[in-house]
């Protein structure tokens, strides 16, 4: 759903928000955020799944993702998101499946996956195996043959003819419009259902910015009311709405920096600049998305590969250790190396990848790990002095527990030594589970977009 227009407004914001975290200190104007958000306890540990339905099996159905649900929770994620699963429109529709943001019907099902009862089934099962379930809501805008359209056309916005309006280049919907009170019933209804009746654990919600503020805060309220739920925006120019309507927001300029970083564009400093930065900006019990794809950047800008290349299993180990919510996009553990259609059906091909192994590793840190938890439980984050500028290197501690990451991003080998000698001592090393010493000034080699990942 995600394309040209909406692609140029993402990166712009991003690229703003990057420009203000990477000026010096002194010359940045920051105001900080306050929240009053109340996450629900099970939030605090959190690794997301993000499920696209129609790709994920050869079969596209809830049964495809039900009968993998074992080999989900052997990963270690623990909250599965699925992508939109309502039925879609059919008139403007974009190719041949159409597009799983367009809808044509908020409580009901799109029949390519299945049922509302297999829905019911699997999120039950989902539960009953330790997951959380959230769904993909899409506030803004419905199918054209949404029957809402025809009931209550005052419920849409329409351009100085009086004729229905698409959003940007999205031709396959047509725009809300929110001055409309009733659409704000139907609405908070609607998600109310899912909750109340269908059991799902809250939202991951699209381009909550077009919506007004305060229909979030409300549908906040009343959903919490039902259930603790955790609300997820697709959103980071609208930071207001981590006050008091979403626990999280997307991280998308630490997104696009990564990529400038592997890709030789910008220092390895920048990405402690954006941290400290974001330390500054975010209160501290905001949670931030972290991601290496989802899937509008698998589908619309290019798969991992493409973007990090060699530099994947770095960029990981980082991602999973510094601040914020990991997400895995489906097929990312078996190296998904192709951009997934969006409005046709081209299954997943799982391949058996040493990143399924490596990811399953990273996953059981980060959620066994006190120093890595989310907002205020989790630990202190210290950037470390090293001898070279390709290498970032920090600690996260909380108590006793302590993590320790250096990483080489650079496709060079480097000879590597800390400069700081409160990281000395004995270390276990994730990935080869040996031993390792620690001192200061002592002298490590490291490959081309090495990566060290030590626990105490």
């Amino acid at each position: 759903m995600k394309e040209n227009i909406l692609k140029i407004i993402l990166l712009v914001a991003a690229l703003a928000t990057l420009a203000l975290a990477c000026k010096p200190r002194a010359a940045a104007v920051i105001e900080p955020l306050k929240t009053t958000v109340k996450h629900a306890d099970w939030t605090r540990n959190m690794v997301l799944y993000e499920i696209n339905v129609r790709q994920f099996s050869q079969e596209g159905t809830f049964a495809g993702v039900d009968s993998a649900l074992p080999q989900l929770k052997e990963l270690g994620v623990n909250v599965l998101w699925f992508m939109p699963i309502y039925p879609i429109g059919v008139q403007n529709r974009k190719g041949e499946l159409g597009s799983y943001y367009s809808i044509s019907d908020y409580v009901g099902v799109n029949p390519e996956f299945g049922t509302i009862d297999d829905f019911k089934a699997l999120v039950a099962r989902a539960h009953e195996m330790g997951f959380h379930v959230i769904l993909d809501w899409v506030g803004n805008h419905s199918a054209w043959d949404n029957p809402l359209a025809t009931q209550y056309p005052e419920w849409y916005a329409k351009d100085s003819t009086g004729n229905f309006v698409s959003p940007f280049d999205w031709t396959d919907v047509i725009q809300f419009d929110y001055t409309a009170e009733p659409l704000w019933d139907y609405m908070v209804g609607a998600m109310k259902y899912w909750v109340a009746e269908v059991g799902v654990d809250g939202y991951r919600c699209d381009f909550p910015g077009l919506v007004p503020e305060e229909f979030w805060f409300r549908a906040t309220t009343e959903l919490n009311a039902v259930r603790p739920v955790l609300m997820l925006a697709e959103d980071e120019d609208h930071s207001y709405l981590l006050e008091r309507a979403f626990d999280m927001n997307y991280a998308w300029a630490h997104h696009h920096l990564m990529n400038a970083v592997a890709a030789d564009q910008r220092r390895p400093a920048a990405l402690d600049s954006i941290l400290q930065y974001e330390m500054r900006r975010y209160d501290p019990e905001s949670y931030r998305l972290r991601f290496m794809t989802n899937h509008d950047e698998n589908s619309w800008n290019g798969t991992i590969d493409e973007k990090l290349g060699d530099a994947q299993k770095a960029f990981a180990a980082y991602l999973f250790t510094v601040s914020g919510v990991p997400l895995l996009y489906n097929g990312q553990e078996a190296d998904l190396d192709k951009r997934l259609e969006f409005f046709k059906r081209d299954p997943i091909e799982w391949k058996e990848t040493e990143l399924r192994p490596f990811y399953t590793k990273l996953v059981h840190l980060r959620t066994s790990h006190p120093a890595l938890r989310h907002g205020t439980e989790g630990g202190s984050y210290e950037t470390l002095k090293t001898n070279q500028k390709s290498v970032y290197a920090y600690k996260r501690v909380k108590g006793d527990d302590e993590v320790l990451v250096i990483l080489n991003l650079s496709k060079s080998p480097v000879t590597v030594a800390l400069k700081d000698g409160a990281t000395a001592g004995t270390y276990n090393d994730l990935f080869t589970e040996a031993g390792v010493e620690i001192a200061q000034g002592q002298k490590m080699q490291m490959e081309p977009w090495g990566y060290m990942v030590l626990t105490k």
